[in-house]
């Protein structure tokens, strides 16, 4: 049997739970004094349900009792409240350690030994008071802080992943440890159609490991789009970094670039696991990409370029990257996943699926229920034309082949822009002008729709005067399975000893109501080449050297070079009304 006290309420509601009915009087009369509401149960399933009924914001539970005993009866409660604090106090006259421990298992917040004392009620009345203010704060603030976190997580979502492309062909594995990931994956597509993987790792994990993830994505994107070389793409992400953490945080990444032509990739690992180019119809690992540079934030103006691998790929092969989440993933006996796990999980996949099917499979198993100590990110980069952007983008309408259209020169007197710059020795070895030059085009003459076409255009011009005009490198050296890598070793190497040597570009840009053209000059001042037999020898794709050239051919109206070959004009032109 129940009563519920009529005494006006000061303290709250107070929950008794006591067989023996004098103690039940006793302690009524002296949570009275303290302001409270009293209910009285009599057994353990009477106040289960007048807590549900009632909500009291103290309990005094008695330990042995019929029906139902204070241990079930307590734990129950407990259940019940969930995130609420409900303190419960134990009334006991016991002294056997062994019950007493068994009160706090069950969720027991404090004793209260008979016979009772006002004084001692009072006292520890306002301390599970107090617990109880302090416990509703904390609520208070962890609640704003998850909603905090959550417009955050949104804001974050759309500045730093919306902007991402190429989802639907790249498969991620992408588990954060917090509402927040300290791991960082983007992508973006370079005007020359190349494309741009990074994934990075952040000191730690949660909201103060993202804050970094605003600015690299800002320059990882703006870089990208506007042409820059990864090195340089990195270098920028670092000095804002340096700038921007503070000491003791820093970014560890992966970066990889797949060329347009998907004949090579060019990857860096600066602090994170080893990385993997993996053959697609053997699921052998043709490289493992160790570390070879800081990582990004550490010091400022580091120079990348060495550390990149420039490696020759085929149509179908995988790149993998993963953070030391995965690697140092622990299931419940405190085990590593490893680098074994996930080294067997690659090449025992199967060609036809996704590795990170068979991973995210064998992580599970791994880990089963074992809490997530860090953030896990992997991603799957399969090399296949459909990854490029070239198939998906509309071209603007640009005028190749046959006669120059007689209408783009009708005009007497028509807008012109002519501008040059000329690279002198040692300021080829920095020196990239491609970006530069697009973003002037695109200013002066608005030719934001032309980007592609024309960056692939300077792209290949400038890098055939470099390489074959200045550097004297022959593509043939490209050939066999480490030609790329050796190619890229030797065009370093005279890079960073070259003192002399000449490029001059030369941009004239004509434009009227239907459309205009753009007169490119690409002069160095190296021995020149046989540009006669140039397209006899690009007939077999397996050969490399002259590639460049065919693809700035098929973008333009007319491409010519001159004697002895060191000099090159291309003239493109566009309609802008069909």
């Amino acid at each position: 049997m129940s009563m519920i006290s009529t005494q006006p309420q000061h303290g709250g509601i107070a929950l008794i739970v006591e067989d023996e009915v004098t103690n039940r009087m006793i302690l009524k009369a002296l949570l009275k004094k303290r302001g409270y509401h009293v209910i009285e149960a009599e057994n353990g399933a009477e106040a289960i349900q007048l807590f549900q009924q009632q909500s009291p914001n103290i309990i005094f539970m008695d330990v042995m009792m019929p029906v139902m005993d204070g241990y079930e009866a307590t734990t129950e409660i407990k259940r019940l409240s969930g995130d609420e604090f409900i303190p419960i106090i134990f009334l006991t006259a016991m002294s056997d350690e062994k019950a007493l421990a068994r009160c706090v298992e069950v969720g027991g917040d404090d004793f209260l030994s008979k016979p009772y004392s006002f004084t001692v009620l009072s006292a520890k009345v306002k301390a599970m008071e107090r617990i109880r203010i302090l416990h509703q704060d904390t609520r208070m603030l962890y609640s704003r802080m998850q909603r905090d976190e959550e417009i955050a997580e949104q804001v974050f979502s759309g500045a730093v992943i919306a902007g991402n492309v190429g989802l639907d062909r790249i498969h991620s594995l992408l588990k954060p440890a917090s509402v927040f990931s300290g791991d960082l994956m983007l992508t973006a597509y370079a005007p020359s159609q190349d494309m741009h993987v990074l994934l990075g790792d952040f000191t730690g994990h949660g909201l103060a490991a993202a804050l970094g993830a605003l600015p690299t994505s800002e320059v990882f994107r703006s870089m990208t789009g506007k042409g820059f070389a990864p090195q340089q793409i990195l270098s920028a992400i670092n000095n804002k970094l340096y700038n921007l953490l503070p000491t003791g945080m820093f970014l560890a990444t992966q970066f990889v670039k797949v060329d347009h032509q998907l004949d090579h990739i060019s990857i860096i690992n600066c602090g994170m696991p080893d990385c993997f180019l993996v053959e697609n119809e053997s699921m052998h690992i043709k490289q493992q990409i160790v570390s070879k540079s800081l990582p990004l934030g550490i010091a400022p103006d580091i120079d990348f370029k060495d550390d990149f691998h420039h490696l020759r790929v085929k149509q179908g092969d995988r790149v993998i990257l993963a953070t030391d989440g995965v690697t140092e993933a622990r299931n419940s006996k405190g085990e590593l996943f490893g680098q074994e796990r996930f080294i067997q999980a690659i090449i025992k996949s199967d060609s036809n699926t996704y590795i990170l099917d068979k991973l995210a499979r064998d992580l599970e198993a791994f880990c089963q229920d074992a809490p997530q100590d860090d953030d896990i990110s992997v991603v799957e980069v399969p090399l296949f034309p459909d990854l490029l952007p070239g198939r998906e983008s509309p071209s603007p309408h640009i005028v190749t082949g046959g006669d120059m259209p007689h209408k783009l020169f009708s005009h007497e007197h028509p807008d012109c822009i002519e501008f040059q710059l000329i690279f002198y020795g040692s300021q080829l070895r920095q020196a990239d002008p491609v970006p530069i030059l697009i973003n002037y085009i695109q200013e002066t003459a608005g030719l934001h729709e032309h980007r592609r076409p024309l960056f692939t255009i300077l792209t290949e011009l400038y890098i055939n005067a470099l390489d074959h005009g200045v550097l004297q490198m022959d593509s043939k050296l490209k050939q066999g399975e480490e030609g790329f890598t050796n190619y890229f070793q030797q065009r370093e190497q005279r890079l960073e000893a070259l003192t002399e040597g000449k490029i001059r570009i030369a941009l004239r840009i004509h434009r009227n109501t239907d459309g205009g053209y753009i007169v490119i000059t690409m002069e160095d001042s190296g021995h020149g080449f046989d540009y006669v037999s140039l397209s006899q020898e690009v007939a077999n794709e397996t050969i490399y050297s002259g590639r460049g050239i065919l693809l700035v051919k098929s973008l333009v109206k007319q491409l010519q070079f001159f004697a002895p070959g060191n000099k090159a004009e291309a003239i493109y032109v566009w309609e802008d009304n069909l």
